[in-house]
């Protein structure tokens, strides 16, 4: 792995790091070595793992890599959404159905029940 650079030692520098010992198997390797890696960031609260690389480094980079994304999602605006209404074809239906439901209940009634 290239050494760090300017922006991910300051995300670093806004993040907790904790390294531990990967679950899953991969034999003596996987189970004496804290390879895999843990970011949480501080202001946000957001956390990521990455285990799935042989080597520290490697699991660290595609840490970073997936802060760096979930802080993009988090920074984009949410779309806001635009209130729709029923189409004429959706309020024929509905009218239809209604005089469907209605007739149905009306078929229900006693014949000599007259109001």
């Amino acid at each position: 792995m290239p050494p760090l650079d300017d922006e991910d030692r300051k995300l670093l520098a806004e993040c907790r790091m904790d390294f531990f010992v990967g679950p899953g198997p991969g034999g003596q390797h996987r189970n004496k070595t804290e390879s895999a890696v843990r970011l949480v960031h501080l202001t946000t609260g957001i956390t990521v793992t990455a285990t799935e690389r042989r080597s520290q480094h490697q699991n660290l980079a595609a840490a970073i890599e997936r802060l760096r994304q979930r802080l993009a999602t988090l920074r984009r605006p949410k779309k806001a959404r635009r209130p729709t209404r029923p189409g004429p074809a959706a309020r024929a239906r509905r009218v239809e159905a209604k005089r469907r439901r209605g007739t149905a209940k009306s078929l229900r009634r006693h014949p000599g029940d007259d109001d």
